[in-house]
């Protein structure tokens, strides 16, 4: 029996999802939770094989929640789930360490899918994220700076604009000991000067 939580800020959508993965007989929807502090206490409490995580949420967005879900709990296979185009998240979610991304408008069927193929360990492309996948091995270079940056770093630069009365950017990590070290590794990559630089430079590329 394949174990799956779901965390959704929807209620409506995780009914949904719940009542789509209800009719494989191999699946088991154990608990819902509708936001990154609920799904803390659910995955403490609950056996998880794959956790169906949306990006779109309030308070820390999907792609930081996964970043967490991973660091912790690196024996659960994190499936992401959004009403966004493949082409807009998909590659993101797979290099900060899903293991698919499917779309909630998509085929049902597809998503019971989804869920057996990462319980197993592998990842879940459809056929359009395959292609962009391997196209991304065929580009040349990033054109922009920031596209080398890791997803931790990317989540720095893009809160960098909110400072503690320290001066340091409040990042995806907001440990003293890490309130310093990732902004100074996103400077060095980007080759800036400072924490004022930082923010006109995400400013000026539409990531604030």
């Amino acid at each position: 029996m394949i174990d799956v939580v779901i965390c959704d800020d929807h209620a409506v959508l995780r009914r949904g999802i719940r009542d789509t993965l209800s009719e494989a007989t191999d699946i088991k929807v154990r608990a819902e939770a509708a936001g990154y502090t609920e799904l803390r206490e659910v995955l403490r409490a609950t056996p998880c094989h794959v956790l169906l995580l949306d990006i779109n949420m309030p308070g820390r967005n999907g792609l930081e929640v996964l970043v967490s879900v991973r660091e912790s709990y690196p024996e659960i296979k994190v499936l992401m789930v959004s009403m966004y185009p493949e082409d807009q998240y998909a590659l993101r979610c797979l290099k900060a360490g899903a293991h698919g991304y499917a779309n909630k408008a998509g085929d049902p069927l597809q998503l019971v899918e989804a869920v057996r193929v990462v319980s197993m360990g592998r990842k879940f492309l459809t056929p359009e994220v395959a292609q962009m996948l391997a196209d991304s091995f065929s580009q040349p270079a990033p054109e922009v700076p920031h596209e080398s940056l890791s997803e931790r770093e990317m989540q720095t630069l893009q809160n960098c604009h909110r400072q503690a009365p320290d001066g340091h950017c409040r990042g995806a990590d907001a440990q003293p000991q890490n309130r310093q070290r990732l902004p100074r590794r996103v400077l060095e990559k980007l080759q800036l000067g400072n924490n004022a630089e930082l923010t006109v430079y995400a400013i000026r590329n539409n990531l604030v």
